[in-house]
């Protein structure tokens, strides 16, 4: 979303996280009870329907769907016209 996509799907098995939930519990309870630590972690930040319910993602979809959502986002965007806001200064050549 923030990189201006169109649309922006997940499958209910993504993780959507910066690192993976092992490493982030590891930093965060400096390694003590990681593995208990990593399922609570996964289940409260590292799944895609928490994603969705923050709006980084439009739709949680399965991936049997997957072609047949995406047929019907292309049709749509298909007359899509992005204005582009024209750069006060140009990338210069380094």
């Amino acid at each position: 979303k923030h990189l201006r996509g169109d649309a922006n799907y997940a499958w209910p098995g993504a993780e959507i996280a910066v690192m993976g939930a092992k490493g982030a519990v590891e930093i965060i309870f400096r390694g003590k009870d990681v593995e208990k630590n990593t399922a609570e972690y996964t289940a409260r930040f590292a799944n895609p329907l928490v994603a969705a319910q923050r709006g980084y993602i439009d739709n949680v979809i399965e991936p049997s769907t997957t072609r047949s959502v995406i047929c019907d986002d292309l049709r749509l965007l298909r007359s899509k016209k992005m204005d582009t806001i024209p750069r006060k200064h140009s990338n210069i050549p380094l």
